[in-house]
């Protein structure tokens, strides 16, 4: 499926936020992922199911000032 990854075209056969980041390779700690501008809290990861044209904002934390 075609999904849209902080505003680049990307193509997934992942079917949930967590086999996304598995498959992205995102760390353990530090990330939040939002779906249509609605954050998705890391536990419900495995039950959030990615459609087709979904926007999907990726941030990673960082250190520093």
């Amino acid at each position: 499926m075609k999904v849209r990854i902080n505003n680049k075209q990307h193509e997934t056969q992942a079917k949930t936020v967590s086999e996304l980041a598995a498959q992205l390779q995102l760390p353990a700690k530090g990330v939040a992922i939002a779906i249509d501008n609605e954050l998705k809290p890391r536990t419900t990861w495995d039950d959030t199911i990615l459609q087709e044209g979904a926007t999907i904002t990726i941030i990673k934390a960082a250190c520093g000032g």
